[in-house]
């Protein structure tokens, strides 16, 4: 039995394509472990998966004054430590990183125990995690051709990014059922991450009745957002978020508006659906969203609004949302005519190379 760790968290995009790779893995023969921080997102979802999860001390590296500054490289310094020694305790024969800043002391940690490492970065641009630990990484896997420049050659690979299998095994009637909606009209599908988006959320609920005229619709609104006034309209669905049955919505959407992480788009992609994107603004994000954003719209995968102007007009939303549902089958070709790669075989592949 091989064993491998995988690590990563900070936030549900830096656990999802650790998941996606699981069963390949255990397919391939190994044995999975993971590490985390103690009290991060990831450990919930991870456990929750049936992995073996261990916690170390993690601290954020920030570009800007915060007086944690001061304290969290002790904290990153400890992670070290402990990372290494639940390395030398597990003896994994690879280590495969998806990023955020609990993974940097794990890669690094790794480099001291000559256990090979291998990151993946999912945005276009590395983020500052990635950046500090590429240099103890002996190959890094990118989701953006594009991203191939921004890293050091002879390191870098294009494999796209992991896709949960179960992804594809959403159920129509299922989702349906779960909605309380009929085959008569398409399904509009928001999703404004787990935080939501009081822009999109502002603009869909000024909008509701118009939008209702044509669409039934599943709104994701984040965490304490829901409008409690608007429970039980007819052809309206508000969650804070949805897990289980996600796959059975998918199933059921013909058009969506979602922000623009990696892991969405890619999922979007890989279930073709016509979409248009909101990326996280500058004011909120380093940028990455803006430019995954700016990529599937040169291919003709998105539309792309600014949040911001979204903001501004209510109405641009809407409008936007009828245009690429009247265009939806250009969306669709153009989708199914990229060439995107089968990643999860490719990282295997890789990881056994190693």
């Amino acid at each position: 039995m091989k064993k491998i760790v995988l690590t990563g968290g900070g936030t549900a995009g830096h656990v999802t394509p650790n998941l996606a790779l699981v069963p390949s893995l255990k397919e391939a023969g190994y044995e999975v472990e993971y590490i985390g921080s103690y009290t991060g997102i990831e450990k919930s979802i991870v456990e929750n998966a049936g992995i073996n999860y261990h916690g170390i001390s993690s601290g954020k590296l920030r570009r800007y004054f915060d007086i944690k500054n001061f304290s969290d490289p002790f904290r990153v310094i400890k992670g070290f430590f402990e990372a290494r020694r639940l390395l030398k305790e597990i003896k994994p024969d690879v280590v495969f990183s998806k990023g955020g800043f609990v993974s940097v002391p794990v890669v690094m940690a790794a480099a001291t125990r000559h256990i090979p490492a291998v990151i993946h970065e999912s945005d276009m641009t590395p983020g500052l995690a990635n950046k500090l630990a590429i240099p103890f990484a002996k190959k890094v896997c990118c989701n953006f051709p594009e991203t191939l420049e921004y890293l050091p050659e002879g390191k870098a690979i294009h494999s796209g990014c992991p896709i949960r299998e179960d992804l594809f095994t959403g159920d129509k009637k299922r989702g349906l059922d779960f909605c309380g909606f009929n085959e008569d009209k398409p399904v509009l599908l928001v999703m404004g991450g787990s935080i939501g988006s009081r822009a999109i959320n502002q603009s869909i609920w000024e909008k509701l009745e118009e939008l209702l005229a044509k669409y039934q619709i599943v709104h994701l609104v984040g965490k304490n957002n829901k409008n409690p006034e608007l429970d039980g309209i007819d052809g309206y669905r508000q969650f804070e978020f949805l897990s289980e049955e996600l796959k059975d919505v998918f199933a059921i959407t013909d058009i969506m508006v979602s922000r623009a992480g990696a892991n969405a788009i890619c999922e979007i992609l890989a279930l073709k659906i016509p979409n248009i994107l909101i990326p996280l603004s500058m004011a909120a994000s380093r940028g990455d969203q803006i430019l995954n954003a700016k990529s599937f719209a040169k291919r003709g995968y998105s539309y792309v609004l600014e949040e911001e102007k979204v903001g501004e007009n209510p109405g641009l939303l809407p409008n936007a949302i009828n245009d690429v549902f009247a265009k939806r089958d250009e969306y669709i070709s153009a989708m199914a005519s990229g060439q995107e790669k089968d990643a999860t075989k490719i990282i295997i592949d890789l990881l056994n190379s190693l």
